[in-house]
């Protein structure tokens, strides 16, 4: 797949540091590391709602403060909405009804995620949760190897919840270089039997402090190898933190993506990626 477009499809005011993003029934549903609130925008009336995720939410929170919630998504009627672990603050997972948008549970996964790290052979300071994905059986969430180590790895878990009844595989993964610098996962999305991620090389080595954008890239991970089919560089400038799918036919398939500006501006660019199939 080296054929690809990447366009800018609409702007969003309300909304800063997007960091993950569903689309359904031509709604998006969208997060910010910022924020304390989900955000369901309707495309086409232009309509933005936002909801609380925690007690007393604010959308601007200050990063030493923040839950820092990375990762979003969905099955049947229920969203789930991760922090990044980096962290102890940011080791929350809510779950929130898709109907009317309430929070249903707010869970505390410090349990798992100091087993991901013992798992994945990951120190603290290079803990980054940025993609989750659940298909009704299993969790996937993907590290963002933005620590010194550059730990990119793909976590599968299975059991019966994420607080005490688990068991984990990992795998590694060794990212292309943009500009000399390695990429780390950035979201992560399931399309048939294909992990599809996104990816940033950012000039930093700690998994807190921002640094230079490099550019991003897409690529998938085959779910019965766990090895990657392909990746393609998509940008110089962007940092794109949010990936869902938005078509998916025999000739192309089509994402969503958002950018993370890492600013307090609250507004927010939604862009459409088209890759070829053929």
């Amino acid at each position: 797949m080296e054929k690809f477009t990447l366009e800018l499809l609409f702007q969003i005011i309300g909304i800063g540091s997007a960091s993950g993003l569903i689309y359904k029934d031509n709604s998006l549903l969208i997060i910010g590391d910022n924020s304390g609130f989900l955000y369901e925008y309707h495309i086409d009336s232009k309509d933005l709602k936002r909801y609380p995720l925690l007690e007393n939410p604010t959308e601007n929170t200050p990063k030493k403060d923040k839950a820092d919630f990375e990762a979003i998504t969905h099955f049947e009627d229920s969203v789930y909405v991760f922090g990044s672990g980096s962290t102890e603050k940011r080791n929350k997972m809510i779950q929130i009804n898709s109907s009317h948008k309430r929070v249903t549970a707010t869970n505390d996964i410090t349990n798992l995620y100091a087993a991901l790290q013992s798992f994945g052979e990951i120190k603290a300071e290079d803990f980054n949760i940025e993609g989750a994905i659940y298909n009704g059986k299993s969790w996937f969430l993907v590290n963002r190897g933005n620590g010194s180590a550059n730990k990119n790895v793909l976590f599968t878990i299975e059991g019966k919840n994420l607080t005490t009844d688990f068991a984990i595989l990992s795998n590694n993964y060794k990212l292309p270089k943009i500009q000399g610098v390695r990429s780390s996962f950035t979201d992560a999305v399931l399309v048939d039997n294909s992990i599809y991620f996104l990816a940033t090389a950012e000039d930093t080595k700690s998994t807190y402090e921002d640094g230079e954008i490099l550019g991003s890239l897409i690529g998938s991970i085959n779910l019965k190898t766990m090895k990657i089919d392909f990746t393609q560089k998509i940008s110089s400038t962007h940092k794109f933190e949010g990936l869902t799918l938005y078509t998916n036919s025999k000739e192309k398939i089509e994402f969503l993506l958002c950018e993370d500006k890492d600013t307090e501006v609250l507004e927010t660019e939604i862009y459409k990626l088209t890759l070829d199939k053929k």
